[in-house]
């Protein structure tokens, strides 16, 4: 079975109907093999059929977004990215100066998993996530100008 395969089945399982366009869309975000943002996933899906427009686009992304099958992120200053469940648990760390990306390994969130539990009773999805602060290179620049580290 495709990787689609179990989320057309959840999809239907939980009494939503797998249309054409739900499934171009499902396949284009489970088959991007990256973060893809709605105008993408509409991009990608007009190169197969021209029976999609941008409103069901976002329409679906929330949908799954919502049922939990897909995730949702803001990685760059108020973009919006999906991410299909075989894209991994991950955390993004984003450089508010220079917008770089870099994928850190969900283990570092542990104990601030831990510690939100511990002290608020809370439990934290930290499956995937966002960091925003400023990366190495930005950062030393900022120490050797004089100018505070502050993101």
């Amino acid at each position: 079975m495709s990787c689609c395969g179990p989320l057309f089945a959840e999809l239907r399982r939980r009494g939503h109907r797998l249309t054409p366009q739900r499934e171009m869309i499902v396949e284009a975000v489970a088959h991007a093999g990256r973060h893809v943002t709605a105008e993408e996933v509409f991009e990608l899906v007009r190169e197969r059929s021209n029976a999609v427009n941008i409103a069901t686009v976002y329409r679906t992304l929330d949908l799954l977004t919502e049922l939990g099958l897909f995730s949702r992120t803001d990685l760059n200053g108020g973009t919006t990215c999906y991410a299909a469940p075989q894209h991994g648990p991950h955390c993004h760390l984003v450089c508010r100066r220079c917008r770089a990306v870099i994928e850190a390994d969900c283990e570092v969130a542990a104990s601030l998993q831990q510690a939100l539990d511990a002290r608020y009773g809370f439990a934290p999805d930290l499956s995937h996530f966002v960091v925003y602060g400023l990366c190495e290179k930005c950062r030393t620049q900022a120490e050797e100008s004089g100018v505070p580290a502050q993101t």
